[in-house]
């Protein structure tokens, strides 16, 4: 199929892997990429020396383009943003922040910049901004969707903004993405999907909960990192929604992120502080949030982890390499695109 954004982007298929923390590493991104589609890195746990290695790694596993995602809200987000831009990484995703200075930086070279939206009024920023596309989170994606469904949101956004649409949030096989593209989107993410594919980091009990539950075995609420988002359904996380939020233990937490990303803690703190009580808080609850995701991800621990995960996983029901899961989506696609050419000729 070719679209809008598979012409901008230089890719063979409408589907992007999204920038999911600790799930979008160089091998996942690399094999989405090779696949046709465009794989973008998650660089919100990582650091700048570390961000420009996980850059390096993927253009060693492909030459076919893909993408850095930069949450810039987070600590060391300005600093890897940079990063990409040094690199000249040919797509760069931001979230959480305003991207304007992005976007010339990166135009200088050739390189395209894509902001994050949950919202009309952000889409319409973006675009002033001078975004070549915006990607948008439905209320049924992982992480910070918005409160506002994907069959009412793409459409919405079309009518609001003349930039590509990338739709996120139910999206995980070919029917979705036909149902995106009718709906004026020109490609579609899919986090939950490939979360599970071969070359995904998720550990094997996590995605075994993944592969067993139904798409209502999620929860969603600001409980979790500070802002509204889905994670998976356990004994953990409905104890977090039902709970205040311990702001102790965010800032123990935010030791093992400091060191993490490579920032000494008491400039982490610092830099936490200077943007004020609100801001702050919720800093502190990310981190958190960050060190019970490593816990679900790379340890399988459910009893004190957390995993955002979309409502699509009562779709997920096997964890295929990601070449063999874009060829499914591309022929699932052609099959209902057919389907909707007869019904409304019939």
């Amino acid at each position: 199929m070719e679209t809008e954004v598979t012409r901008l982007l230089g890719i063979r298929h409408p589907v992007v892997l999204p920038q999911m923390t600790r799930i979008s590493t160089p091998p996942l991104v690399a094999a989405v990429s090779e696949a046709g589609g465009l794989g973008v890195l998650a660089t919100a746990s990582l650091g700048p020396d570390t961000t420009r290695d996980a850059i390096r790694e993927v253009r060693k596993r492909t030459r076919a383009p893909f993408g850095v995602g930069i949450p810039l809200l987070t600590p060391g987000g300005r600093e890897n943003a940079e990063v990409a831009l040094a690199e000249k990484v040919g797509v760069i995703v931001y979230s959480l922040g305003k991207g304007d200075w992005l976007v010339p930086a990166a135009h200088a070279y050739g390189g395209l910049v894509v902001a994050t939206a949950t919202t009309e009024r952000h889409a319409r920023a973006a675009e002033r901004q001078g975004c070549d596309a915006v990607q948008i989170v439905g209320h049924e994606g992982a992480g910070h969707g918005s409160g506002i469904a994907s069959m009412v949101l793409v459409p919405t956004i079309r009518d609001a903004v003349q930039i590509p649409i990338i739709a996120a949030g139910g999206f995980a096989d070919g029917r979705g993405l036909v149902a995106a593209l009718a709906l004026g989107a020109g490609a579609v993410a899919m986090g939950t999907r490939f979360a599970a594919a071969a070359e995904s980091p998720l550990h094997a009990r996590t995605l075994a909960n993944v592969l067993d539950r139904k798409a209502d075995d999620t929860l969603y609420g600001d409980r979790f990192d500070g802002m509204n988002g889905r994670v998976l359904r356990t004994e953990h996380t409905e104890q977090l929604a039902g709970e205040r939020p311990k702001l102790w233990n965010a800032l123990g937490a935010s030791r093992t992120l400091a060191a993490e990303i490579g920032v000494p803690w008491p400039r982490l703190v610092r830099q936490v502080l200077a943007r004020g009580p609100g801001s702050t808080l919720r800093m502190a609850r990310m981190a958190g949030a960050q060190v019970a995701m490593q816990r679900a991800i790379e340890d399988g621990d459910l009893e004190r982890g957390l995993q955002p995960i979309g409502q699509a996983q009562g779709l997920v029901k096997d964890a295929p390499p990601a070449a063999e899961l874009m060829r499914r989506i591309v022929t699932e696609a052609a099959a209902a695109a057919q389907a909707v050419a007869a019904a409304s000729s019939a």
